[in-house]
């Protein structure tokens, strides 16, 4: 994803950090909101305490639905594909992001065998795919971002 956007970052205050931080967060859950109501899904509630973020990278949000029927999701936005799916898939964030991964790999895979690939476009969507889907693997795996406390 973008090293830029951290390096950017270094020479702010604390509090500025913390400032641009939330502003992010704010985006981001609008956007997840904004992805979900084109999907007609409408949410009715967000589960902080189970939702997570890596800003400015991605968002994990665990929502609630009440239309079309009562449902709860993992919705992910950020600097990748917005996206969601059924909380069944997943008992935690972690979880949820690994899922995604492996998910987007198989997007990917499938517009390669397709041949839709062929598609100036389609190819460009599949390798985004792929890129993201190793950076949300590696953020998977990374101990140090799932410490508690």
């Amino acid at each position: 994803m973008t090293e830029q956007a951290v390096e950017n970052t270094k020479a702010l205050s604390p509090e500025e950090q913390e400032a641009l931080t939330q502003q992010w967060v704010k985006e981001h859950f609008q956007k997840a909101n904004r992805f979900l109501a084109e999907k007609g899904v409408i949410p009715s509630k967000v589960i902080a305490e189970e939702s997570r973020y890596l800003a400015p990278f991605l968002a994990v949000w665990k929502m609630e639905s009440k239309q079309p029927k009562p449902q709860t999701f993992w919705v992910m936005s950020g600097d990748l594909p917005s996206d969601y799916v059924d909380v069944k898939v997943a008992a935690t964030a972690r979880d949820a992001i690994r899922h995604f991964s492996m998910m987007w790999q198989l997007k990917a895979e499938n517009l390669v065998k397709s041949g839709a690939v062929k598609d100036k476009t389609q190819a460009q969507f599949a390798q985004l795919l792929v890129s993201r889907a190793e950076s949300l693997y590696q953020i998977h795996n990374d101990e140090k971002l799932w410490k508690e406390g």
